[in-house]
């Protein structure tokens, strides 16, 4: 919409004719604004609708702009067509045909009735207790603006909400139900699951929002900041953009809750055998532990655990849940399951080990007094009487049982020193008779 030029001295005609045809097509645009207002689907679905909270306040006073804007729009049609039937007395107007032309142009010339405005409640007039009001056009230009952007604004902002999010809430619920209907065929339930608490949770909030949404759309509504222009601004998506995501979560816990009755069986068997790998590895613990009492002498050796009978009875209670369909029970006792089994395999590997330590330590002391001789037959020392002495009695305290095995590493300890000795001592020639590894001769 346009303004008007201010008063100012008698127009002549050219002054007026410029003017009549300004004000005609501002008088077209003006009319085809509040047309395209009046058809706006935003403001039919207002005026049809059962509107509650700040929509029904907002609404009411600007139902009353609209229809003070249909009335400041009559008297402004009006004095265009008298100022039109004025000029089109004459071809060349006189001086009192121009002044009052100029009055009816730039004066404060049009009158609006008190009981229009009064009976609005519209933010311009109400409350003024006057009969009738007098504008310039300019003036009533000025008002039909703001009350045209006032209520455009309003009916854009409705109007924008009600496209949005209904559709968008409609998707989710649509979604919503696959998602109960699926939860509900592997038994996750309200009361019984906590997925199935928030589905109906998530379904309850959906359908408050709905119902909120259509009665108070402009509840919604967060306008743009600094923007002037009629529906500014964006729809509050808040609580809608929440329960998607917790709807999200929801269908994450179903789809484990899927592939857990996929693979259930062979996640069972794999169970199986790790706790039938962790009780073997247990039993060869406890073997072991048997043979290094015997074996070995003077040793701490640790206990041997039996097998947990508390998981044992919870493969059992997985395999009912997988027997009677209920695997929003069995996912996450099958998850933990499989942590414990390993765990147990774990523990009971480490028990070997622990058990077995002893001999372990016997075979490096074998393993070494032999490598030492071997070492020492390669140098031709393997018939000396002292190093035969000493690795024979490493070999009988190592090879008896039970074996001391800090005595039996001492003895091994004196063969290595004996033959490292030996090893590092200069090589003197045979003269008339043997001698010991100092290089004395002996009797």
């Amino acid at each position: 919409m346009g303004v008007t030029g201010p008063p100012g001295p008698v127009m002549d005609r050219d002054e007026v004719d410029r003017a009549l045809a300004r004000l005609g097509a501002e008088h077209e645009a003006i009319e085809t604004s509040l047309l395209a207002l009046q058809d706006h689907a935003g403001r039919r679905l207002l005026e049809g609708a059962g509107l509650t909270g700040v929509t029904k306040e907002r609404w009411a006073s600007t139902e009353a702009s609209i229809t003070l804007l249909w009335a400041y729009f009559d008297a402004y049609s009006d004095a265009l067509r008298s100022a039109r039937d004025i000029r089109s007395r004459r071809r060349w107007s006189s001086r009192e045909d121009l002044a009052e032309l100029t009055e009816l142009l730039r004066g404060e010339s049009v009158t609006v009735a008190g009981s229009a405005t009064a009976t609005a409640n519209a933010p311009t007039l109400a409350g003024s207790g006057k009969l009738s009001e007098s504008f310039s056009l300019s003036t009533l230009v000025d008002r039909m603006n703001d009350l045209y952007a006032s209520s455009l604004d309003l009916v854009v902002a409705a109007d924008a909400v009600w496209s949005a999010l209904p559709a968008r809430i409609d998707l989710l619920a649509a979604e919503l139900q696959r998602t109960r209907q699926l939860a509900h065929s592997v038994g996750v339930r309200p009361g019984e699951h906590p997925a199935g608490d928030d589905l109906e949770r998530i379904t309850h909030t959906l359908t408050s929002l709905r119902e909120q949404v259509i009665s108070d759309p402009l509840a919604f509504w967060v306008p743009a900041q600094g923007s002037s222009a009629p529906g500014g601004g964006r729809p509050d998506t808040t609580v809608y953009d929440r329960e998607a995501r917790a709807l999200e979560d929801v269908r994450r816990e179903i789809d484990a809750v899927l592939t857990v009755r996929q693979d259930a069986e062979q996640r069972l068997m794999r169970l199986r055998d790790v706790l039938s790998r962790a009780d073997r590895t247990l039993a060869e613990a406890r073997t072991a532990r048997g043979e290094v009492l015997a074996k070995i002498a003077a040793t701490e050796v640790p206990a041997v655990g039996g097998p947990p009978t508390v998981l044992q009875e919870q493969v059992a209670a997985a395999s009912e849940y997988r027997r009677h369909g209920q695997w929003h029970r069995l996912s996450p006792l099958l998850e933990s399951l499989e942590r414990k089994a390993e765990d147990e395999l774990l523990r009971a590997r480490e028990s070997l080990t622990a058990v077995t330590a002893p001999l372990a330590v016997r075979a490096e002391l074998r393993g070494r007094l032999d490598a030492y001789k071997a070492k020492v037959a390669r140098h031709g020392l393997a018939e000396d009487p002292f190093l035969i002495e000493r690795y024979d009695a490493a070999r009988r305290m190592l090879w008896s049982a039970p074996c001391d095995l800090r005595v039996a590493e001492q003895a091994v300890l004196r063969y290595q020193q004996a033959a490292a000795e030996l090893l590092a001592a200069p090589r003197v020639p045979e003269q008339g008779g043997p001698q010991d590894h100092r290089g004395e001769q002996r009797p």
